[in-house]
C-alpha cells in the first residue's frame, strides 16, 4: 500500500476476505470438480459474515436479491476472472478440463455443484438485476459470462453512489418540527412493519422540496441507510422500457445501502405518469416526494409533511438573524405568519438581509423594507406556467371611487392584514377553512376593479397574480380542478393574492344536470368553492356580469363590492389623476374632459395615446392632443365620437 492509498476500514478488509474465501471455494471446484471439499471455506465465511455490521457486500447481493447457491457460485466464478489471479489462470491454461478462455453458463453448469438451469433466464436474479452480463454468441451456453462492474466493485468493499443511474446524495441535515417528527415516525413504521415482507411505497407529500427532502433523510438515518434521490424529470418516459432504469436503481440502492426517493415535487402529465411507472416496478424500499400523490398502482401511504407552525418558523428566525432582530420594527411576526419558509431558506434569507445590511450605500432601503423584500421573493411561487404576476404601481391616492365603496376596500385591506390575529390568537380558526380571505369585484369594465387589486396588494406589500383562464381552464375532465388546485397550491405559503380576472367565466352559475358535461362543470364549482374556503390568502374575483356567477359562491364571500360607473365629477378627478407629474401639460380642463362618457380605464387608455402624440411633437400634453386620441379611441370601439361631449376642448 502506498502513502497515497487511503487505509482500509475492518468492514472493507472483512468484506474483501469474505470475497477471497468464496473465490477460494471457485478454485477448489475449478481444480477438483464439483466434489470438491469447500466446508471449512464456507464455515469460515459463515462465521465472518455472522460478525460483520453492515453485511458484507456478498451477502447484501446474496440476500436482497435471493441468489441459490449455484448462482452465488456463478457470480464466483465471473469475479476470480478478475480479482484472482489462479481463477483466471486455470481458465486460460484449461487445468479445470475443458475451461473455456472466459466463464460460460455451460461452463458453470457443468464444474459447480447444485447447477440448474433457471439461473440463467432473463427473470432470474443475475440477469433480472444485472448483475451479470452475457456476451454475444450463437449458443446461449457458450455465451462468455462478465460480472457487471459495479458489482464488481462492491466486491472488493469499494462504496460509493453510481451517478450515472441518476441518484444523487442531496447534502442537507434534516430540520424538523414536532409536525414534521410525526411524519417522520409514521413513514418508518411503514417501511419496517409491512405485512407479508411487501413494503409499500411511502408517498410524502411537501410543498416545500427542501422539507420534504429534510423528513425522507431522516426516515433513511432511522432505518440505516443513505439518502439518493432521483428527479422524475430525468427518467425515461417511453413506457415499454420503464422496467430497465427500476432494476439499476434496484442494484445500486442494495450495493449503495441507500433509500430510493422519486422526486416529483414538479412533476405533471407524462413525467408523472413516468415516475408512477418506475415507482410500481420497484420492489426496494422507495419514498416518493410529491405535491400531490403518484396515481402508483401497488400499496402506499400516503404522509403529509405539515408547514412549520408560526411559533417555530418565528424561533428560527429570530436564531437566524441573532442581534439584527431589533432592527426590523416587528417585521418578524409578519414574516413568519405569512410565509411559510423552510430552517434552510430562513437562514440563507438572513444571511442575504445582512449582507445587504452591511452595504454602505446611499440608495439601500429602510431595514424593515429591505427585509420584507427579501422574504417575499424568497417565498415567491412558480406560477408562471399558469398566471401572470403583476407589479402593482397603483396607491390609495390613484383610486377614484365614492366613498363607501372606498371604505369597504380599506376594511378589506386591513382585514387582510390582521386575519392572523383574530383567526388564530382570538380562536376563529375552528372549522379549518383556513385565514384566508375572498373579494368580488363586480362593475363594468375600465371603472377599477383590476387597479383595486393592484392597490391592496402595493399596500400589504404583497405579490398580485392574475390567473390566465386559458391557461387554466381544459377541456379534458378533471384537468381543470387540476390545474386551479396547482395554483392555489403554490400560492399557499406565500402570502400571495389571486386576481381571477372574469370570474364568471370560471365561477360561473351551476346548472341544472343534462349530461355529464353539465355534471363536471358543476363539480368544478364546487371544487372551486372548498378550495377557495381553504386558501389562506386573499382571492380576489372580478366580473363585469355579477348575475353570472353561483349564488353558493356569492353567500361565501366576504366581502362584494360593486364598481359604479364613473359620474363627471368622479371621471373629472380622474383626469387630475392620470397623468404622472413628469409629463407635461398645457391648458387642460379637467371639467369639461370630465363630460366625455367614459370608463377610467378607457381615460387611462386616451392619456396614454395623448402623452405619445406630443411627445412626437416635442410639446406638452393639452386639449387637441386629447381629442385625437378621443377620435382613436372611439374608431378603435367601431363608435361615433359624442361631438356633444367634446365641444369645447378645442
Amino acid at each position: 500500500m502506498t502513502a497515497a492509498e487511503p487505509i482500509a476500514t475492518s468492514w472493507e478488509r472483512d468484506t474483501q476476505r469474505c470475497t477471497a474465501l468464496l473465490l477460494q471455494r471457485i478454485a477448489a471446484f475449478l481444480a477438483h470438480g464439483p466434489e470438491a471439499d469447500v466446508a471449512e471455506l464456507d464455515r469460515e465465511r459463515a462465521q465472518l459474515e455472522a460478525g460483520i455490521t453492515p453485511p458484507p457486500a456478498l451477502a447484501t447481493i446474496r440476500d436482497s436479491f435471493g441468489l441459490s447457491a449455484f448462482e452465488c457460485d456463478v457470480l464466483g466464478l465471473c469475479a476470480g476472472v478478475e480479482l484472482d489471479p489462479q481463477v483466471a489462470r486455470q481458465l486460460a491454461t484449461g487445468e479445470a478440463g475443458t475451461a473455456p478462455a472466459t466463464p460460460t453458463f455451460g461452463f458453470a453448469l457443468a464444474t459447480l455443484p447444485a447447477p440448474h438451469w433457471s439461473a440463467l433466464t432473463p427473470q432470474a436474479p443475475l440477469r433480472r438485476w444485472g448483475i451479470i452480463e452475457l456476451g454475444v454468441g450463437r449458443q446461449l451456453t457458450t455465451r462468455p459470462l462478465a460480472l457487471t462492474e459495479r458489482v464488481l466493485h462492491a466486491l472488493t468493499g469499494v462504496r460509493y453512489l453510481d451517478e450515472d443511474t441518476g441518484l444523487r446524495t442531496p447534502r442537507m441535515a434534516p430540520e424538523l418540527t414536532a409536525g414534521q417528527a410525526r411524519v417522520v415516525d409514521a413513514a418508518v413504521m411503514a417501511l419496517t412493519t409491512a405485512a407479508g415482507g411487501a413494503r409499500p411505497v411511502v408517498q410524502v407529500l411537501s410543498r416545500s422540496r427542501e422539507t420534504g427532502l429534510g423528513a425522507a433523510s431522516a426516515v433513511a438515518a432511522r432505518v440505516g441507510l443513505g439518502l439518493a434521490v432521483t428527479r422524475a424529470e430525468d427518467l425515461p418516459r417511453d413506457g415499454p422500457h420503464h422496467a430497465a432504469p427500476a432494476r439499476r436503481l434496484e442494484l445500486e440502492a442494495v450495493l449503495a445501502s441507500v433509500l430510493v426517493v422519486v422526486d416529483a415535487l414538479d412533476a405533471e402529465g407524462e413525467v408523472e405518469r413516468a415516475a408512477a411507472r418506475l415507482v410500481d416496478e420497484l420492489a426496494a424500499p422507495v419514498m416518493v416526494l410529491a405535491r400531490r400523490p403518484l396515481p402508483v398502482g401497488r400499496s402506499d401511504v400516503r404522509l403529509t409533511v405539515p408547514a412549520a407552525a408560526v411559533s417555530e418558523r418565528l424561533a428560527a428566525w429570530t436564531n437566524a438573524l441573532g442581534p439584527a432582530t431589533s432592527q426590523l420594527d416587528g417585521q418578524i411576526t409578519r414574516v413568519a405568519e405569512l410565509f411559510d419558509l423552510d430552517p434552510m431558506a430562513i437562514r440563507a434569507t438572513a444571511a442575504e438581509y445582512a449582507a445587504h445590511a452591511a452595504a454602505d450605500r446611499p440608495d439601500r432601503p429602510a431595514a424593515g423594507e429591505l427585509f420584507w423584500t427579501l422574504v417575499r421573493d424568497r417565498a415567491r411561487p412558480r406560477l408562471e406556467h399558469l398566471t401572470d404576476r403583476v407589479r402593482p404601481a397603483a396607491t390609495w391616492a390613484t383610486l377614484v371611487l365614492p366613498p363607501a365603496q372606498l371604505d369597504l376596500i380599506r376594511d378589506l385591506a386591513a382585514q387582510v392584514r390582521s386575519r392572523f390575529t383574530v383567526h388564530r390568537d382570538w380562536g376563529f380558526d375552528t372549522g379549518g377553512r383556513g385565514a384566508g380571505i375572498s373579494a368580488l369585484f363586480s362593475g363594468p369594465s375600465g371603472t377599477g376593479k383590476t387597479m383595486t387589486a393592484e392597490v391592496i396588494a402595493n399596500d400589504l406589500g404583497l405579490d398580485l397574480y392574475r390567473i390566465d383562464l386559458s391557461r387554466v381552464v381544459s377541456k379534458y375532465i378533471g384537468e381543470t380542478e387540476k390545474n386551479l388546485g396547482n395554483v392555489f397550491d403554490e400560492a399557499e405559503g406565500a402570502g400571495a393574492i389571486l386576481l381571477f380576472d372574469e370570474a364568471d367565466a370560471l365561477f360561473g352559475r351551476r346548472s341544472e344536470v343534462r349530461d355529464s358535461h353539465d355534471r363536471y362543470a358543476n363539480l368544478e364549482v364546487s371544487y372551486l368553492l372548498q378550495r377557495m374556503e381553504s386558501y389562506d390568502g386573499l382571492a380576489v374575483l372580478t366580473t363585469n356580469q355579477r348575475e353570472a356567477l353561483d349564488p353558493a359562491f356569492l353567500r361565501r364571500l366576504r366581502f362584494a363590492v360593486t364598481f359604479p360607473f364613473p359620474d363627471p365629477a368622479a371621471r373629472a378627478r380622474i383626469w387630475r389623476r392620470v397623468f404622472p407629474p413628469a409629463v407635461p401639460t398645457e391648458g387642460l380642463d379637467h371639467e369639461r374632459l370630465g363630460q366625455l362618457n367614459v370608463a377610467g380605464g378607457t381615460i387611462r387608455t386616451m392619456a396614454l395615446t395623448a402623452a405619445f402624440y406630443a411627445a412626437a411633437e416635442s410639446a406638452p400634453v393639452q386639449m387637441r392632443h386629447l381629442v385625437r386620441a378621443a377620435r382613436a379611441e372611439f374608431a378603435k370601439l367601431d363608435r361615433p365620437l359624442p361631438e356633444a361631449q367634446v365641444r369645447g376642448w378645442t
